[in-house]
């Protein structure tokens, strides 16, 4: 019933008179409420006030004579009219000033007319004029202590507010007769109005339903200048502006269409249940099938489980690489759409071409490297002839021909590291597998460097070793890796510094721990020390003899033993290495 915006206007209108007059009777009611002791405290106060101090010094004078609560009656009687004493509501009683005893008044009290424990009269008790009011309560008092003679006196004038009473049943009465002549007038005017509004909003829901329907062409008559005629304005440029961008995007569409048609690059597409929604030539011939009525799990199953590309979220996107009979193809996964129903959209690129490039640039790293290893040699031995020779200053000859050598040296470490790298990535590399202890390995990588530990003043230390099981592997290649991260962390700690190599086995891996308090590797580095000729700091590694193909060197060694080495999380300064290997090589 109420879903009507007809009835909803009704019922708006029919609760703002509503609380309107709600609103209204709570103020008149609190308002008369408030004048009404307002005035009596006013009046008192004018009565025992400052400027009409006669009438207190009369009452005071009346206390001192051999009847005192009599004569102060009589005073009490006489100005009964300004005190506004009318012997219903209003009452004054003349009480014994310390024990509070009724002596005489305008009324004999009943048990519950006169507490003895209201905060006026025990303010009179204690010898302080009691006038404070008290919104709250159900009377009106003042109480005033009267002394004289020797004598103590209150005068305790009582109100019992039931004219306020009487007059808030009057108001009240008279808010609720104008409240359903309201509501009764409210009730006729918002038919009216609601029917005006809604004739309007029928129309517009009515052109809203064409235009759902795909018909653009109909407007809707503006009878008015006002909101709803500015709305049916709004809503007719609408329609014309719809009508204009969907055809922009079927223009779009068409290009999308020729673009995927054309493309070198490989495009699927599947929705949130994994079938196939688009897909263009190229595609079908980079995966050399047809894969029309194909899902994602039978192309892509392999490559990326379909429900975790579905919990990913944009912009994230999946990287892969598949291999479909000579080519090389490498694939970019991602959702198309974060909604519960979006799906997966795949493009492939032939990286093929890429891949034998890459081939060539290593042979060719390669080749250079061995041929640079004989003029090297012969650098090497020149120089230290002319170092021997007598035509220069002996000292200055074996100034430059040290620094000479020392080039020399370092570019040989270069070309041998580039050996060893070239050797690993074509796969020439021989490895001596065999079984052998891990924690004899890591010992004897300790004591070699123990030495050059203690020359730099380090603190080496080797955690528990025992317990650790025979690993298949080749030792002096993971020893090479071993005696790497450990110069490292020697080389790259400030003098004094602290060293601690742990290891242990979990599951059907071993591991071993390097860490360091040196200079540490920031942030943005931490992904790219194990590049080939990557270094933190060139000034630094020149300075230790680096040539920045260690760790690659040592990433490629583990590689082949399907182990790991990474920077592990590290607490505080420096730097901690974690060498994982499989204890067991596969077939």
């Amino acid at each position: 019933m109420f879903r009507s915006l007809h009835m909803k206007l009704v019922l708006i209108m029919l609760l703002m008179i509503t609380s309107l007059m709600a609103v209204v009777g709570a103020f008149l009611t609190t308002s008369v409420s408030n004048f009404y002791i307002n005035s009596f405290y006013e009046q008192i106060t004018d009565v025992f006030g400052e400027d009409n101090a006669d009438f207190y010094l009369s009452l005071c004078s009346a206390a001192e004579q051999e009847t005192p609560a009599d004569g102060i009656q009589d005073i009490l009687a006489a100005n009964a009219g300004r005190l506004g004493i009318d012997y219903r509501t209003r009452n004054y009683y003349i009480l014994d000033g310390r024990t509070g005893v009724f002596l005489t008044g305008s009324d004999e009290p009943g048990g519950a007319e006169l507490s003895y424990d209201t905060p006026n009269l025990l303010s009179a008790l204690n010898g302080e004029v009691g006038d404070k009011s008290d919104a709250t309560a159900d009377y009106m008092d003042v109480a005033v202590p009267i002394a004289g003679g020797g004598n103590s006196f209150i005068v305790y004038i009582k109100d019992n507010r039931e004219t306020v009473s009487d007059l808030n049943s009057q108001l009240f009465l008279l808010i609720m007769q104008a409240l359903v002549i309201g509501l009764l007038i409210s009730l006729l005017l918002s038919f009216l109005l609601s029917k005006a509004m809604v004739s309007s909003i029928e129309k517009l829901t009515l052109g809203a339903e064409r235009v759902a329907d795909g018909d653009f062409s109909s407007k809707i008559d503006v009878e008015s200048t006002d909101e709803i005629g500015i709305l049916t304005n709004t809503f007719n440029e609408m329609a014309d502006v719809l009508q204009s961008t969907l055809a922009a995007v079927e223009n779009e569409r068409n290009k999308l269409d020729t673009l995927f048609l054309h493309m070198t690059d490989g495009v699927v597409a599947f929705d949130h249940a994994g079938a196939l929604i688009h897909c263009n030539p190229a595609a079908t011939e980079m995966l050399g099938r047809s894969i029309e009525g194909c899902t994602y799990d039978d192309l892509f199953a392999e490559v990326y489980p379909f429900q975790q590309m579905l919990s990913l979220q944009r912009p994230n996107f999946a990287e892969s690489q598949q291999t479909v009979g000579e080519r090389t193809l490498e694939l970019y996964l991602a959702r198309f759409s974060d909604d519960a129903d979006g799906g997966v959209l795949i493009v492939l690129h032939d990286v093929t071409e890429q891949h034998r490039n890459e081939e060539r640039r290593k042979e060719f790293v390669a080749n250079v490297s061995h041929e640079l290893r004989t003029p090297l040699t012969n650098v090497r031995s020149y120089a230290e002839t002319l170092r021997d020779s007598d035509g220069i200053s002996k000292e200055t000859a074996h100034s430059f021909l040290d620094i000479i050598i020392g080039e020399t040296d370092r570019m040989t470490h270069i070309v041998q590291d580039l050996l060893t790298l070239s050797r690993l990535d074509s796969g020439r590399g021989e490895f001596s597998m065999a079984r052998f202890p891990f924690a004899d390995a890591i010992e004897s990588v300790c004591r070699a460097n123990a030495l050059e530990a203690k020359r730099h003043s380090h603190q080496l230390t080797c955690g528990d070793l025992s317990g650790l099981p025979l690993i298949m592997g080749d030792r002096g290649r993971l020893e090479q890796v071993m005696m790497n991260v450990l110069g490292n962390a020697i080389k790259y700690t400030p003098d004094g510094g602290h060293i601690r190599v742990s290891a242990g086995s979990e599951g059907e891996c071993v591991w071993m721990e390097v860490s360091d308090d040196g200079i540490g590797i920031p942030p943005e580095d931490r992904d790219r020390i194990f590049d080939r000729f990557y270094r933190v700091d060139k000034a630094r590694s020149r300075e230790h003899g680096g040539t920045g193909l260690g760790l690659s060197i040592a990433r490629e060694i583990v590689a082949r033993h399907h182990g790991t080495i990474a920077l592990a999380d590290h607490e505080g300064p420096g730097t901690t290495v974690r060498l994982s290997l499989p204890i067991v090589q596969p077939d």
